[in-house]
Parts: C-alpha cells; structure tokens; sequence
C-alpha cells in the first residue's frame, strides 16, 4: 500500500461507499465492500487500528461470560466466527487451551457442564473439547498456579490473535480487492445534496491540505467517537454509546512458563479476568471502568492497576511487582446505551446499525470476534439505503492477505504469514534493540508495504514493540525514527521530532511514570 497513490485516487474518484475510520470494524467493511466488487474509500484520522482494535485482550473468543448471561445467540454468531478467522487467517489466529483453576468441590462439575456446551455451539467449526483435569494435571499445565486449596480445574479451547497485525492485513486485503485507503486522513465533515450524504470533508493531517471524498453513501465506524459524527449529520443525535475502559498488564513469560492460559470466571467486579501467553510474554486483565470522557491515547487508572496486581498475586505462586510490569495498556470499548444505568459490563457486546435520514449509516458495539459478520450486516444495509446492485458477501471463505499454512521457523516473522519470505530476503536481520525481535528489515516493510508514517505506527502496531516492552521500545525508537527517515525521504528534524513524540506516548504504558496513569 502505497499511501500517495491512494491518497490521490480518494481525491480524484467517485465512490460506492466511503467508510470513516480505520479499525476493526472500518477495515472489515472495507474488505466486505470491495470483495463484492463497490468502488470502496476508507479514511482514518490516527493509523490503522490506533483506538480500541489494537487494545484488546487478544483473544478470539465466544465469550464465556455471555453464556453464563444466556446470550446464546451472541456466543454461538462469535464461536461460528472464531472459526472462520482461524482458517482464513491462519498465521494470525490460532488455538490455545485455556484451563479455569477450580478452588471448591462444586466449581469441576459446574465450570464442567458450561464448557460442553460452549463446545456444543461452536460445532463443526470447534477447535478442541473441553475437560475436567485433576489437581495434578492443572499444576502441569499451569505449574505457576496458586496451589493451596486447589481442587483442580477445566480445561477448554479459544483462539488467539494478534489484533493490530490483523487489521494492517485487512487493510492490505482491501487494498488488493480495489479499495482506497489512508491513515492520518481526518474527516472534517460531511458532504450533501439535497439532505442526502453523498460524501465528505477530509482533511490530510500529515500536508495540512483539504479535499473533498464523493460517494454514494457514508459508513460512520469510529467506535467510541460514532456520536460525533451523527452530530455532525443531526445536531440534536441522541448518545448511543457509552464508553468503557479495559487495562491489562504485561509480564515476563516465567510468570505463566506453559503454553496454556488462566482463566478466572468470576472476579470481585463480576469480570473474567484472563492471563495468557502471548509473544512470549502474559497479558494479564482485563477491567471495565465506566468513563465520560474519551480519548485516542486513554491511560490506565491507578485503582485498575491495583486491581489486577492484586488478582495476579491471588492466583499465581509469584506475586507480581513494579518492576516486573513491561507495559500497560489500556483501550476503550464502545457499548451501546441501554436506559440509564452506568454498569457497563451489563451493556449490549452486540453490535448496532443506525440509518439516519440523511443516509448516513452508523456501526458500533460488537468485538474483534465478530468484524467479519459485522461487516457483512452493515454492507447489506448500505446497498439497500444507496440503491446500490446487491451482491452476495464473499468475505466467509475469504482468505487475508498473509494467509499460510507453511511452517515459518522464525516466530518474529511468523504475523507476516506469506510475507515473512520477502522480508527475510531483505537480508536486514539486525535488531533495533537487544531486548526486543524488531529487525531493521521488518520497519522497511512497514515503511514500503504497510503504510507506517510514523516511529509509533512501527513500534505499537506493525510490531507489538511497545506493549511487550515499553521501556524498550523507547530506547529503539531513535534507530527506527532513522530507518523510516530514509524509507519516507525526511529530515534529522523529523527524526528527532518523531523521537521525541514516541517517547512521550510510550512513557504512558511504563509502571510507575506519573503519565502512565489518568
């Protein structure tokens, strides 16, 4: 994806569609759209997947705690979903076991029970079946476990991912299919005719420049900021969403040494709480904090900290300190509003559509699970309000971009899926850092193919540098800030201002900095 080329077709076409913002649900769409063969624009204000889509607590999941709930059908649309992520993204998503520690006689057989039938509503598109373990067998697969009064355990499958890298590859999907799209392009506003949205105002942030986007219709996919842009199409819009803050921290591997992840139904706070194994690292969370206010850079509150530093000792032979804590991270998730009450964790998890009079079309709620039914509901909606051809969905067996089942030895090459090959040819092999995989040809691909502007975009999302090691991550960032000034023809002066900036925001995910928390 070369950002200037279609930079200058979002400027000069006339589009079926133009979807606002770049995360999981905008790129999904945007993959969704182009398949069926719409002439696609996409815009997004930050990078690909800054907000919420690269926050997450990695996993691709039914959700446990909505069948507990009784929400069957939501469970059943994201189990059948995980499926199909795993086997048209099979370099990204993967199976991992997840083993629910048992501390009271009755907890075995009723966890048990649950699980057969998460199992039952996955169906053909399962991954492994569920089973009791005793107390020895769940010291085995989790031998950091707290051991006293452990009775023993259930052991059951979800999938893992890697949620930034996903979105980059459905962005680059897109692009192959015939869409048009661009990061740090802003929209300013909306474009009509005769009441009715036929495009909108964009604003490139890196050139100061505007320009106007033409289409036939407008998909408003801004997650927490969705309210903004009706406002912008009706000024007296109603809120539907209501934000909520999840944090999770990060651990060095030895505190969760297997290949198996915990997982705790039930907390203090009626949250499931997960620490897994991911990159080599245990991300350990996550909270759900009710916030008013909203943020592109949200920071983890002190007594969210606490909270997990505090089940993470519970639960594991080693308690956790400070100085263990690699990153913290923290993402707001777009709820939608149900009457007056401020529990967000009983807010809907489904996601919304909204038409507005005008036509535009507003998608929100939902999870990184479901992106691709989402998407395929929201671009259904889109061709009956814009009188555009309808055309079936082709995006359940659709392959994205990277997509392999070839074994890559290397496990920092291994998210790159079928690129991994280009990028080893490249030869660069060097590190940006001792403590960190990132090698110098990894950020000229970010550069060249993925869209990367900027020293954060390579070091929070084409690679995981800044969650797996925040402090790291900074002391790379002059050495990346020098790499991308060559790929992207800028000056010392850049460099430096973009060692400055990364530094800044990175200071944010480091345990103990005072900017680390709101």
């Amino acid at each position: 994806m070369i950002r200037s080329e279609h930079l200058a077709a979002l400027e000069s076409e006339v589009f079926d569609i133009c979807i606002v913002g770049g995360g999981a649900t905008g790129l999904g769409a945007a993959v969704d759209a182009a398949s069926r063969g719409h002439r696609v624009a996409l815009v997004e204000q930050a990078d690909f997947a800054k907000g919420t889509s690269s926050r997450s607590t990695k996993l691709v999941h039914g959700g446990v705690r909505y069948l507990k709930q009784g929400n069957i059908p939501l469970v059943m649309d994201a189990l059948h979903e995980r499926g199909r992520m795993a086997r048209n993204a099979p370099h990204l998503v993967h199976d991992l076991a997840f083993v629910i520690p048992t501390y009271h006689w009755w907890e075995g057989p009723f966890y048990g029970i649950g699980m057969k039938v998460y199992d039952g509503l996955a169906g053909k598109l399962g991954f492994g079946a569920s089973r009791g373990l005793s107390k020895e067998e769940t010291l085995e697969q989790i031998p950091t476990i707290e051991p006293e009064g452990l009775t023993g355990g259930v052991v059951y499958h979800d999938g893992q991912f890697d949620d930034a890298r996903l979105a980059i590859h459905l962005a680059m999907t897109a692009s192959e299919h015939g869409a048009k799209l661009a990061n740090g392009v802003k929209c300013t506003g909306l474009v009509k005719e005769e009441g009715k949205v036929r495009g909108i105002e964009a604003k490139d942030m890196e050139s100061g420049r505007a320009f106007t986007i033409r289409a036939r219709s407008v998909i408003n996919a801004t997650g927490i900021f969705v309210d903004d842009l009706r406002r912008r199409d009706e000024e007296n819009a109603e809120k539907i969403v209501a934000v909520s803050q999840g944090v999770h921290l990060v651990l060095p591997k030895e505190f969760l040494p297997g290949d198996a992840a915990i997982m705790i139904p039930k907390t203090a706070d009626g949250r499931v709480l997960f620490a897994v194994p991911w990159h080599d690292r245990v991300v350990v969370g996550t909270t759900d904090t009710p916030l008013s206010g909203r943020s592109l850079e949200p920071r983890a509150l002190p007594e969210e900290i606490a909270f997990i530093m505090i089940h993470a000792a519970r639960y594991l032979t080693r308690d956790p300190g400070p100085e263990d804590v690699l990153s913290v991270f923290a993402g707001l998730r777009p709820l939608v509003k149900a009457g007056s009450g401020s529990n967000t964790a009983s807010l809907s998890r489904d996601h919304t559509i909204l038409t507005s009079e005008s036509g535009l079309i507003t998608i929100t709620g939902g999870k990184w699970t479901t992106y691709r039914k989402m998407a395929e509901d929201v671009i259904n909606r889109v061709e009956e309000v814009a009188a555009l051809e309808k055309r079936p969905c082709r995006t359940e067996d659709l392959r994205i971009h990277g997509a392999t089942n070839e074994e890559i030895p290397e496990a920092h090459l291994q998210v790159y899926g079928s690129d991994a090959i280009a990028i080893r040819g490249m030869g660069e092999t060097s590190k940006v850092h001792p403590a960190l995989e990132l090698t110098v040809g990894e950020v000229r691909w970010h550069a060249r193919k993925e869209m990367a502007r900027s020293v954060e975009d390579v070091l929070a999302r084409r690679s995981r540098s800044l969650l797996l090691d925040a402090r790291a991550s900074i002391a790379a960032a002059p050495t990346v800030a020098r790499i991308l000034a060559e790929e992207l023809g800028k000056g010392s002066a850049w460099e430096w201002a973009q060692t400055s900036d990364y530094t800044a925001l990175a200071r944010g995910y480091v345990f103990g900095d005072p900017s680390s928390t709101g």
